[in-house]
This record gives C-alpha cells, structure tokens and sequence, in this order.
C-alpha cells in the first residue's frame, strides 16, 4: 500500500505534509497525555509488529502493494492518535531506511493508513461491539485494511488529471483510477481477511496480557 517517490505530484504531497505536521503535532500532545509507564512497553511492541508486517510487502500493478499492516490492532488497543503516531512512525523508518515507500508520499501514507485507517477501525468496533464483539472486531481489522487502500488509490488515480504536460500526458502516476481502483481493492479486500483475523486474535490477546497483575 506504500506509495513511492515519483508517484504523486507536488500540488498533492504539499498540501498533504501541511495537513499532516499539523495533525502529528496535535497527535503528540495527546500522546504525551495519556502515555504511562503502564502503556509504552505495550505500545513499543505492537509499533514494532506493524513495522514487521508492513515489510512483508507484495506489489500490485499500478506501482502500490498490499500487505498487513496491525492499524485495527493498534487503534483498538492505544485510540486513534496513538495509532497515526505509531504508524507514521513506522511508515517514516521504512522510506528512510529501507526505500519502502516515498519520502514525498509520507504524508498520503500516514494520513490514508495511519489516521483513516485508524478511524475506520475504531469507529467500525464501536458501531458493532453491541451486536457481536467478534463480529466488530473482525470487521475493524478488514475496513482498517480497504479504506486506506481505497483512499491510496483515488490518489494515485487522479494523478494524469492534476498533473499533466500540454499534451495531455501525465507526468507522475500514469493510471487512472479505472485501472488502480481495481488493481488495489481486490487484493487488499481479500488480504483484510486476515487483517480482521488478526485484530480479532490479537486484541483479545492483548487484552487478557494486559489484565494480568504484573
């Protein structure tokens, strides 16, 4: 789901970086708030598996690639803000160190990922813990998968139209979103199985860890 350097034009990721430094600044101060002795070895670890999972990266056609990723697990366990922090974090570390992912995308990638899908999970649990708790939490970890896949790909689709030479030939991500829209959905839907398999194991895992008496 990473998008690289070179995919987004500059009326895209400036705008984007804009919105986003101002929601990490807001996010840290809620961070430094609610952050515990108690809460930070937790919180360390799961970062530290979203990273490994967001290694395990296979490509797409149209230049994205899908692989799990932990924010229904995170945004579940620690809120929304946590979980943006978290996973920008860990979006940052892999562009800087590995090249997975663009520097210039990062703020698209932590906004779609981190924030939306964080949202997404939360408020998809809440909208359903009442119905069926395994049922919500299952459908947290899918939609914490296929909104951002679905923002990433809008993105990436409206590239030709907003950044293009006099000819009309696109200058940065050369698809529309007839092509990306469903070259990104489908693997991503059908990887949100088990996506939502893990937020469903995982959270309720860390729930009875975190419940035991130290």
């Amino acid at each position: 789901m990473h998008i690289p350097d070179g995919f987004l034009s500059p009326q895209t990721y400036v705008p984007a970086y804009a919105v986003c430094a101002g929601l990490w600044v807001l996010g840290m101060r809620r961070l430094r708030a609610r952050l515990d002795e108690e809460t930070l070895p937790w919180l360390a670890v799961m970062t530290a598996l979203s990273f490994v999972l967001m290694m395990v990266a296979l490509p797409l056609p149209g230049g994205s690639t899908v692989h799990a990723a932990g924010i229904g697990l995170l945004a579940l366990s620690f809120g929304v803000w946590m979980s943006f922090l978290a996973v920008s974090l860990v979006l940052a570390m892999q562009a800087l160190l590995f090249g997975d992912g663009g520097i210039t995308a990062l703020p698209v990638n932590a906004l779609a990922m981190g924030l939306a899908g964080s949202m997404a999970a939360w408020w998809t649990w809440r909208g359903l813990r009442r119905t069926n708790e395994s049922l919500a939490l299952f459908a947290a970890g899918w939609v914490s998968m296929v909104l951002p896949a679905l923002l990433v790909a809008l993105v990436l689709g409206i590239q030709p139209a907003i950044a293009h030479d006099t000819a009309g030939r696109p200058l940065f991500f050369p698809f529309g979103p007839e092509v990306v829209l469903p070259a990104v959905l489908l693997p991503h839907a059908l990887v949100g199985l088990g996506e939502g398999l893990l937020t469903l194991l995982g959270h309720r895992y860390l729930t009875r860890r975190r419940a035991q008496p130290a």
